[in-house]
Formats: C-alpha cells, structure tokens, sequence
C-alpha cells in the first residue's frame, strides 16, 4: 500500500459495484476484463509534447495471467496507472471489469481503487506500513472498505497469507521479514478486498532469483484459486516463462506476443511469438528483423495463398534477394 495515499484511503467514498457503467465496449472486447481501444496519453513538459501511448489496443481475459514486457520509456508503465486509475488518458477508451476510466469521478476513482484493482509496487517499502505486523497490513484494505468484522479480518488475512506461502510471517513487522517475503505480504494487500484485477509494476525488480521465483509463485497461485486477473509489468524479457502469455510493448503501442501453450507430450511448453495486427491493419516488425534485411523507409507486399511477402525497396538500398517464407528467393 502506498505509503502517501493514507489520507485519501480514509477518506469518504462510495465502493462501486462490479457491474458499475456497463456501456459498450470497445470492438472486439466482450468479455475481457481489461479492453483498451486506441489509447493515447500525451504529455507537455516545458512546452514539449511527449506522446507515452499512441493509439494502444489491448484485450485481457478475465482469468488470464498476462506479462507486458517493455524497455524503459516504451509506455508501459504510463499503461499501468492509466489501468490503475493513478492517471488519465488523453483519448481513447480504457475499461477495466466494466468501469470506463475515462468517465469515472475523483469519488469513483477511489472506490475503484479500494474495490476493482489491487496494486502491488516493485519498491517493498510502499507496499507496507513499517509500524503494523504483515496480518495487520493485510487487514488494513479491509478495515477501510468497512466490509468486515475485526475477527473476520484476521481470518481473511492469514488465509491469504497462508495462500501466498508466508503465514508463518503473520506477526512479523515488515523489518524482521525479508524483501521476498514483504512482496508476498504485499499480495496479500492486494488481494484483500476481492479484486477483479491485480496490477503488478515491476514485483520482483529488486529481488533475487530464488524469490522472484516464490513471489510469481504466489501469483500464479492467487490466478488459479482466486480466479483474479494479474497483469504484471516488467522490462525482464526472461518473465515470459512464468507466464502463459507475454505482450511486448514498444514505441507506446503494443508489438508482439508470446503464447505458450502445452506441448503434444503433456510434459513441456511451447513458446511461439506472434506480431501484433491493430485494428487499422499495421504491425510492428521486429527490430531485429528490419536490420537483418536492411529495411527502411518503406517497404513493399506481395500477398501470397497463404501468407504475406514484405521485400525492401532495392532502390532505397535495401537487401536484394531476401527469402520469402518458403525460402524462396524473389
């Protein structure tokens, strides 16, 4: 929890209902809990205008357990405040489990945020209060949402911290606990009012390897026994592997995907990457591809029964001679 946000967090504010605002959503996203739909968030610093998304679209499915992985500056974490309801979009559309980010009051916002989403900070220190034991820390949402009686707090917060594997840190003060197990305390805190969505900015950025691994652990298992969304935001390509579905997120727009399904054995996984095509017809090919063949400026399309050829301009210097995807020379 954040440590400045006390104050508005024991403030007045009506929670608002799941179903609150259900107006259509944007095309293509029935049924998703997350549905973003060109969005754009520009912003004027010294009278300069920086454009952090640029018409980003983007499906979650309730349920999903979802990566979006993006070098610094790619966007993604002006996405996740924007989900977050830290911060609004410029244009566009965002709904989140049936709220329209756009439409929502500064009332809303808080019982969207005490409610709908959970927010979990790559910095420990933010996600507990220093002076309460992990339960208590857990209890606090709680306490705040007014839902609870004291015993059916307590109750509530050492199943989840029993879920998350740190039950035995129960009354421990975040001091006496180590970083990975304040990040699974900080779950906890998340998960504590019942959210449709778990954000997660960078969960194990400063961690470890042994307890980056124990806190997706945790999260894993709230996605599987919680049926809560997660969506987790890191620049650490290798969180792929932790998740059944990666998104990469460049140039403020979403480029690739990373699906990984069950191999034929049963026994394995296998990853496959897909380019992403937006609802105007574009896609971002991989850098790595555009310097290999030596693309530029502009190229040129062959559509072919089954696929689709893309073959630098030879007069703009481009490679001559790039294979087709049946390895056939032009």
């Amino acid at each position: 929890m954040q440590r400045t946000s006390i104050d508005e967090l024991t403030s007045s504010g009506a929670r608002p209902s799941r179903d609150q605002g259900q107006a259509a959503r944007p095309p293509g996203g029935d049924g998703a809990v997350i549905a973003c739909d060109r969005l754009v968030r520009i912003y004027s610093t010294a009278g300069i205008e920086v454009q952090a998304l640029q018409g980003l679209d983007l499906l979650v499915d309730a349920g999903e357990l979802t990566a979006l992985v993006g070098a610094s500056g790619s966007g993604k974490s002006t996405l996740l405040n924007i989900l977050a309801g830290l911060d609004t979009p410029t244009a566009g559309q965002a709904r989140v489990a049936g709220h329209d980010l756009l439409a929502m009051t500064a009332r809303d916002r808080l019982g969207y945020r005490r409610a709908v989403v959970g927010f979990l900070w790559q910095q420990t220190g933010r996600n507990l209060f220093s002076h309460l034991t992990a339960a208590e820390n857990v209890a606090l949402p709680m306490r705040l949402a007014r839902g609870r009686h004291r015993a059916q707090r307590r109750s509530r917060a050492v199943e989840l911290l029993e879920m998350t594997g740190v039950g035995y840190c129960a009354d421990r003060m975040p001091a006496q606990m180590s970083g990975g197990e304040q990040q699974r305390v900080a779950i906890g805190i998340a998960l504590a009012n019942q959210p449709a969505v778990l954000l997660a900015d960078e969960p194990t950025g400063e961690l470890d390897s042994e307890s980056a691994d124990q806190v997706f652990a945790a999260l894993r298992t709230a996605n599987a026994e919680l049926g809560v969304t997660v969506l987790v935001v890191t620049h650490d390509p290798q969180v792929s592997a932790q998740v059944r579905r990666t998104i990469a997120i460049r140039d403020g727009k979403i480029s690739t995907e990373v699906l990984r399904r069950a191999a034929a054995d049963g026994q394995s996984d296998v990853a496959e990457e897909y380019s992403v095509l937006d609802r105007a017809g574009r896609l971002q090919i991989p850098r790595d591809f555009i310097e290999s063949l030596g693309l530029r400026d502009r190229v040129r399309l062959a559509l072919e029964p089954d696929h689709v050829g893309v073959w630098p301009d030879a007069q703009a210097g481009g490679r001559r001679g790039v294979k087709d995807a049946y390895g056939e020379e032009e």
